[in-house]
């Protein structure tokens, strides 16, 4: 029993001996370890640093700079999955490792939170010692599935949404996007880099919005822009060059000219298209001036017809009226804030005053620094009266009291004694009532031959161009070349002439002349009649022309985009009222229609 007693003591302390140079074996391999990784890793002690002063402020980052941020950041990401150079290995990273120096970090949790605080970011730059990597770099994480594709324009859906473009205006878009540099005008890169508008860091096609043809505007713009004041070359200037040629490339505008003596037939066409958009032009105008004499009973019915024609793309900026002359001007609903302030005036050329069938109506304003005047006139009729109808010219000049409160651009040019010489561009059209000199059978004998008519025959007699050839009337003005029959006197709803008892010789009444401050600034496009209207012994007289704008100043009362706003919803909804019960009448035509099969 004694002897296996000791026999088990034997074990016991073996077991404990074992025990004791297995835990020295441990700490000596740590100690020799630990005072490896020291001598490779240099320990200093901690000393904080100050608080850092706060960043500079700088600008808000625009959607575009986000969106190309965002293809950047896409970009640098995919390179980087697909770059070898910059991926560890995954199965190598942890082979070349001490089992001892696992086993010691395994075990030293203790030690190593004691210096984590001081050592953590020297121990992350340290090379890896003899003993192995502690560190070793871990395998990226790879995609199972590619990135799903990004969008290269950077639109979104409600972005996309709010762009829509009508149908109505594909075709004029992909016209002007070839033909007309006006729609897409924007700065080039380098007046973007020149102005400032650029910074360092960013593109140039960041600063291009694409969702917007409109031109970047700096805030210090905005700070000092008021509107109020400024000169001919200031930058900025809402009537300035800039402005003018971002809208105007060619400093040309469009501008529609019409007079029409209506009879004062309560009767109105169903259908101004061949009125108001005759065919040849490709494109509408910038600006519509109808002048009436002799109106219809109810004006605001005439108005409404007018926009209901014009659609949605143009606003009444202006219209006025002098007992049966009416006036009413249309403009591009984009450019009624280049408009001033809209004056008129009105002038009675008949000895009773009361009745206001025969006299003068004026319109006047500026378009950017380019000033206006639209005349419409009734003249005194007769074959003979034409001593009279000069005093109605006479009179007119001299009472028409135009402009009152928008300053004249060029004051030096002017004369007290005739309205026309204040303003840069003038307009007169109207119902001037000068005949034809000549017998109706020789008349008729001319317009016989058809369209194919030489119209100079008939010009020959003309009053109007013999008293313009004498200067006794319409000085300065010109007159675009007829080439249409004569505007009257027709039967009502007929092609033929007169065919009354009075049988009246076939005149050229209706007329649109024309003149300028500046040589060739109004250029006449076309010129002629309008035959598909019929309610009225006079058929509609109408001009195009290409008129030359200039750069204003902003010291004249603009008009603030002012128009008849409910001239506008009224006209837009029968518009669209019109079209719907066209549809339907198409509809109901194919639903009646009967297949009998014999």
């Amino acid at each position: 029993p004694n002897t296996g007693q000791e026999a088990g003591d034997n074990v016991d302390f073996l077991s404990k001996h074992q025990q004791e140079i297995q835990a020295s074996f441990f700490n000596n391999a740590l100690e020799s370890h630990l005072e490896g990784f020291q001598a490779h890793t240099e320990l200093r002690s901690f000393t904080p640093k100050p608080p850092r002063k706060p960043p500079r402020l700088e600008r808000t980052s625009s959607l575009d700079e986000l969106i190309w941020r965002r293809r950047r950041l896409f970009r640098m990401s995919r390179d980087s999955l697909v770059d070898p150079s910059e991926m560890g290995s995954s199965n190598g990273s942890l082979q070349g490792e001490n089992p001892l120096g696992q086993m010691a970090a395994s075990t030293s949790n203790s030690h190593c939170d004691q210096e984590s605080l001081c050592g953590l970011q020297q121990a992350s730059e340290a090379p890896p010692t003899k003993h192995g990597n502690l560190h070793g770099k871990l395998s990226r994480v790879m995609p199972t599935h590619p990135p799903p594709p990004l969008e290269l324009d950077g639109s979104f859906p409600s972005l996309r949404t709010t762009n829509r473009i009508d149908p109505d205006w594909a075709d004029y878009r992909l016209c002007s996007q070839s033909a007309f540099p006006r729609a897409g005008s924007s700065w080039s890169d380098t007046r973007l880099h020149s102005r400032g508008m650029v910074c360092d860091n960013c593109s140039t096609t960041s600063m291009k919005s694409t969702f917007s043809l409109l031109t970047p505007i700096r805030v210090r713009d905005v700070r000092n822009r008021s509107y109020l004041e400024g000169s001919l070359l200031a930058t900025g200037a809402l009537l300035g060059a800039e402005e003018l040629n971002r809208y105007f490339p060619d400093r040309n505008i469009g501008i529609f000219v019409a007079t029409w003596n209506m009879q004062g037939q309560k009767e109105l066409p169903e259908v101004l298209d061949d009125f108001l958009l005759p065919p040849g032009p490709d494109f509408a105008q910038d600006m519509y001036v109808i002048g009436i004499q002799e109106g219809c009973p109810d004006r605001r019915e005439w108005e409404i017809r007018l926009q209901e024609t014009l659609g949605p793309h143009y606003v009444m900026l202006y219209a006025a009226s002098h007992g049966v002359l009416y006036m009413s001007v249309f403009l591009r609903r984009d450019l009624i804030w280049f408009c001033s302030e809209v004056e008129y005036a009105t002038v009675t050329t008949r000895i009773v005053s009361q009745i206001k069938t025969k006299g003068a109506l004026g319109v006047c304003f500026t378009f950017f620094g380019t000033s206006f005047l639209f005349i419409t006139s009734h003249f005194t009729s007769g074959d003979g009266k034409v001593y009279e109808r000069v005093l109605d010219y006479n009179k007119t000049i001299q009472a028409l009291t135009l402009p009152k409160n928008i300053p004249d651009t060029n004051p030096y040019r002017s004369s007290p004694s005739d309205v026309t010489t204040h303003f840069d561009n003038v307009f007169w059209f109207g119902d001037f009532n000068f005949r034809l000199n000549e017998d109706r059978e020789v008349v008729e004998q001319i317009l016989s031959q058809g369209l194919e008519a030489d119209m100079s025959k008939l010009l020959q007699h003309d009053q109007l161009i013999k008293e313009m050839a004498s200067g006794s009337i319409f000085k300065g003005f010109q007159e675009a070349p007829i080439l249409f029959r004569p505007s009257y006197k027709f039967d009502v709803g007929q092609d033929s002439y007169d065919t009354t008892s009075k049988q009246r010789t076939p005149s050229y009444t209706d007329r649109v002349i024309y003149r300028s401050r500046h040589k060739d600034d109004i250029q006449a496009v076309k010129y002629s009649s309008c035959l598909g209207i019929k309610t009225s012994d006079h058929r509609p007289v109408y001009g195009l022309f290409r008129v030359k704008v200039r750069p204003g100043r902003d010291n004249i009362p603009l008009a603030a985009g002012l128009f008849d706003r409910e001239l506008y919803l009224i006209g837009i909804r029968r518009r669209i009222t019109r079209e719907l019960q066209r549809k339907q009448a198409l509809k109901d035509q194919k639903a009646s229609a009967v297949c009998s099969v014999s």
